[in-house]
C-alpha cells in the first residue's frame, strides 16, 4: 500500500507539473493574441508531437517530452537593417561565433514570417506590451502558487499544536550537549516521566494548571518550563469527565530550539513529557495575505541562493554523508518528494498541506526563474523590450527619429551560454536526486 501512495503521490506532482507548464504558456498565448500576434504553435512538451490540432492560426498540441513547453510567435527577431541576414563563413573568432549565432537565430525566426504578418509580429508590438506578453507566463505561475498556498491556509488550515495530549513519553531520556537526546528508547535506570507516573495518556485535554486556565500550547510549555522541582496541580478532560492531578515537574536537561526548530544546545527547564496533537486551523484573509507575502519572500531568497548552493549538490553526489536538505532539487527530486508525502502514515490533511505547498513552491520557482534577465528566459525579451522603451524614451527627449527596434538577437550568444548552464545544473541535480535524493521523513 505505501508503495501505492508513494507512485501516486509521483503522478499527482507529474500532472501538477503539466498543468503548470500549460498554465504558464497561456499566459503568453492569451496576450499574445489579444495583442494580434500571429501565434503558430502552442505546445507543452519538447520532440516528437503525439497529438496536436490546428485552430486557427495556432497548430495546439502535447509532445514526447513533457519537461516544458511553449508558443512560437511570428516575428520575435527584427530583420537586419538591410533586410537580409549577414553570415560570416570564417566564424573563428568569439566575435564572429557570436555573429553567427545571432544571424543563424534571425535566419531561422524570419524565415517563418509572411508578408501577410505585417503588423502582427512580436518585434512590431510597443516595448510595453511586449513586457506584458512575456511576464504574463510567469505571473500565471505566480497566481497559481497563491492560489494553492490559499487553499492550503484557508481551506485546510495551518498545523497547530492543540491542549490536547498527543504522545506521553515513558521515561526521561538524557540529553547531550549539543542538545540532541543520546538514544530514543527507555533503559531500567531512566526514571518515568512525571506525565507517565501521573497517569496521563494520549486524547487528555489539559484544561488548567494551577487553577489558571490553558488556551494554547504555548501556555502549557511557558508554566511546565518555570516549574521545574516543583508539584503543579493539572486539570484534564477525559471522555468528558474532568480530572485532576498533582504532577511533581522535574528539572532536567532538554533541547533548546531556535525558530527554524532545529536544536541550538541544552538548558534545564521543567520537563513534564507529553507532545500535543496537531490540529488544522484555517486562516482568515488576513493571516493568509501576510503568510503568502512571506512565502514569496523565502522563494525569492532561496532562487538567488541557488547559485552558492550548487557545491551542495555537488556534495550530496560524492559524499553521501553530505546531503543537505537545503540544496536545489530538480524535476526528479521534487517528484520523489511527491511520492514520499503521500507514504507517510500522517493524516490526509497533512498530506495535502505538504502536496499544496509543494506545488506552490515549485510554481513559485517558475515564476522567480522565468523573470530572471536571460534569453532564453522570459526576463531576456523583457530586458530586450525593456532597452527598446527606455532608448525611445531617450530620443523622444532629444527630439531625434525613433531607432530600430532593439536586436534581441544580439543576446543570443548569452542565451547560448545560459541554456548549457542550466543543462549542467539539471543534469547535476538529476544525478544527486537519484543516487542520493533528499528525504523530508527521514
Amino acid at each position: 500500500m505505501t508503495a501505492l501512495w508513494y507512485a501516486l503521490g509521483v503522478i499527482v506532482f507529474a500532472v501538477a507539473l503539466i498543468i503548470s507548464i500549460a498554465w504558464h504558456e497561456a499566459g503568453h498565448l492569451v496576450f499574445a493574441k489579444l495583442f494580434g500576434v500571429r501565434v503558430t504553435q502552442y505546445m507543452i512538451g519538447f520532440g516528437r508531437t503525439i497529438w496536436s490540432r490546428r485552430r486557427g492560426d495556432t497548430e495546439y498540441g502535447i509532445k514526447a517530452i513533457p519537461l516544458g513547453g511553449y508558443i512560437r510567435m511570428i516575428g520575435m527577431v527584427p530583420p537586419a537593417k538591410d533586410g537580409r541576414a549577414r553570415f560570416n563563413t570564417t566564424a573563428a573568432s568569439p566575435l564572429g561565433i557570436a555573429r553567427q549565432i545571432r544571424e543563424q537565430t534571425r535566419a531561422g525566426d524570419r524565415a517563418l514570417v509572411t508578408e501577410a504578418d505585417e503588423g502582427r509580429q512580436f518585434y512590431q508590438l510597443h516595448p510595453f506590451k511586449r513586457i506584458v506578453v512575456m511576464v504574463a507566463g510567469p505571473a500565471q505561475n505566480l497566481i497559481f502558487a497563491i492560489v494553492l498556498f490559499a487553499i492550503a491556509m484557508m481551506a485546510v488550515g495551518i498545523p497547530t499544536a492543540s491542549t490536547t495530549i498527543g504522545d506521553v513519553s515513558a521515561c526521561v531520556v538524557p540529553v547531550a550537549a549539543n542538545g540532541q537526546e543520546q538514544r530514543t528508547d527507555c533503559l531500567p535506570a531512566d526514571p518515568a516521566t512525571p506525565a507517565a507516573a501521573a497517569g496521563l495518556k494520549p486524547g487528555d485535554r489539559i484544561v488548567s494548571i494551577d487553577g489558571a486556565p490553558i488556551d494554547s500550547w504555548a501556555q502549557v510549555q511557558q508554566v511546565i518550563a518555570s516549574s521545574g522541582g516543583r508539584t503543579v496541580q493539572l486539570a484534564y478532560e477525559r471522555d468528558g469527565a474532568t480530572r485532576s492531578a498533582a504532577v511533581p515537574v522535574v528539572a532536567t536537561e532538554r533541547p533548546v530550539y531556535d525558530d527554524a526548530g532545529n536544536p541550538t544546545g541544552a538548558a534545564v527547564i521543567g520537563f513534564l513529557g507529553v507532545s500535543p496533537t496537531q490540529e488544522f486551523v484555517p486562516q482568515g484573509v488576513g493571516s493568509a495575505f501576510a503568510r503568502t507575502a512571506d512565502f514569496v519572500g523565502q522563494a525569492g531568497a532561496a532562487v538567488l541562493r541557488i547559485p552558492q548552493r550548487i557545491p551542495a549538490v555537488w556534495d550530496a553526489i560524492v559524499h553521501p554523508s553530505r546531503n543537505d536538505p537545503d540544496r536545489p532539487m530538480g524535476i526528479i527530486g521534487a517528484g520523489r518528494i511527491g511520492g514520499e508525502i503521500l507514504a507517510q502514515p500522517m493524516p490526509a490533511q497533512a498530506k495535502i498541506v505538504w502536496v499544496l505547498n509543494l506545488l506552490a513552491g515549485f510554481n513559485m520557482s517558475l515564476f522567480l526563474l522565468n523573470l530572471l534577465p536571460l534569453l532564453p528566459l522570459d526576463g531576456g525579451h523583457v530586458l530586450g523590450a525593456a532597452i527598446d522603451w527606455v532608448r525611445r524614451g531617450w530620443a523622444a527627449l532629444r527630439r531625434r527619429a525613433r531607432p530600430r527596434e532593439f536586436d534581441v538577437a544580439a543576446l543570443m550568444p548569452i542565451a547560448y551560454v545560459v541554456v548549457l548552464g542550466f543543462v549542467a545544473l539539471s543534469l547535476l541535480t538529476a544525478v544527486a536526486d537519484i543516487v542520493n535524493p533528499v528525504r523530508l521523513f527521514g
